[in-house]
């Protein structure tokens, strides 16, 4: 990925290129950002077992399939989770783990290790204790530096992940300066992007412009001080942006997401476009899946496109953006994503960049757990 954040055009060949195996919804964490869907706790007892997801391991590789993520939810909660990367490292996949970092002791991280885990990517959420507890609703501040240190001394490329929005934005040097100490090899400031958990509170977590702009200013202060010492992302979200992102690198081109019902998805967040069906691996090959099932082909190509994305000379760089937000902003999911500034609905996007600039009471946030809420600074 370039350091802008931007997204390089790639061929998969009709290969999905990127494997993602969400293992499950279940998290010790409440985050209010979270990309799970809103009803995750529904999917508890529907997860697959061992034997599923090695079947799903094997028609991965054989459909050409490379790197693979074990994610969540928090994966550590899989009791099998060695027993799938070493499944994995047999079948010749770059195995990338992402994690929170809760339930990654020493001896799982030795196993993890031993089981031929390539690569670790930990979250962290602020460069203070007392708001990174805050925003995910535990006490884990101290245990995710633990953690980073023991990933760093374990010989584990040290790839730190940093959501990013509005209450913890302004910390951009802090951060720089504890990933430095930690001797963190790849840190990425990602912005959230608003599905979610995160569509439900983004009045809150939208940060402004100028908060962009001020972040984006020390990352590049920083790369020209650490040069090769540090590769540092800085991921700028749509919102703020006059063009969306190749979303997904386009509809079901180079990525396939597993979920942990076994349903096939083009990304994580689809499951938000209502009307779709989202057929899973207990019923077909993830071959037929991929290759022929209705959801796949329904945005591949550009034969769904409408005005203007349909006669855009830019729409082979962006495929007409997010189908996910599209959806959520306006109701239908062939329209052309609205952080586009060719959008005719582009309005809405506008409208929420003013608001994160107006003064206002500050509403609670809606933590990522039934029907619970908190109240965290701003």
């Amino acid at each position: 990925m370039p350091k802008d954040g931007s997204v390089t055009s790639l061929d998969g060949l009709g290969k999905p290129m990127w494997l993602v195996l969400e293992l499950t919804y279940r998290c010790p964490l409440k985050c209010v950002w979270c990309n799970n869907p809103l009803d995750y706790d529904s999917y508890a007892s529907k997860e697959l077992s061992t034997e599923e997801w090695k079947q799903v391991l094997r028609e991965g590789r054989e459909l050409g399939a490379l790197q693979l993520g074990f994610s969540g939810g928090e994966p550590m909660l899989r009791d099998d989770l060695e027993e799938l990367v070493a499944e994995a490292e047999s079948l010749g996949y770059y195995t990338n783990l992402i994690t929170s970092g809760v339930g990654l002791t020493p001896e799982r991280l030795s196993a993890l290790k031993q089981a031929g885990l390539k690569q670790i990517q930990l979250s962290l959420q602020s460069a203070q204790r007392t708001l990174t507890d805050q925003l995910v609703g535990a006490r884990v501040h101290d245990l995710k530096l633990d953690t980073a240190r023991r990933i760093k001394a374990a010989g584990f490329p040290m790839v730190l992940n940093v959501p990013v929005f509005r209450q913890n934005i302004d910390q951009v040097e802090e951060i720089l300066a504890l990933a430095e100490e930690i001797g963190v090899d790849y840190l990425e400031f990602a912005n959230i992007q608003y599905y979610n958990w995160a569509l439900l509170n983004r009045e809150e977590l939208l940060p402004s412009r100028e908060q962009i702009d001020n972040a984006e200013a020390a990352v590049n202060r920083a790369r020209a001080r650490l040069g090769k010492r540090m590769t540092i992302y800085f991921v700028i979200p749509d919102y703020f942006e006059t063009r969306p992102k190749a979303c997904m690198n386009g509809w079901g081109s180079i990525h396939l997401t597993i979920a942990p019902d076994g349903a096939a998805l083009p990304c994580q967040e689809v499951r938000v476009i209502e009307g779709l069906e989202f057929p899973t691996v207990r019923e077909h090959s993830l071959q037929w899946l991929w290759h022929e099932s209705p959801l796949f082909m329904k945005f591949r190509g550009d034969e769904w496109m409408k005005e203007p994305c349909r006669t855009c000379d830019e729409k082979e760089k962006d495929y007409g953006g997010c189908r996910c937000q599209a959806f959520l902003l306006t109701g239908e999911a062939s329209n052309t994503d609205p952080a586009c500034a060719k959008s005719p609905d582009h309005h809405i996007i506008e409208s929420a960049i003013l608001g994160s600039r107006k003064p206002r009471e500050h509403k609670p946030l809606i933590m990522r757990t039934p029907g619970g809420t908190t109240v965290i600074p701003s």
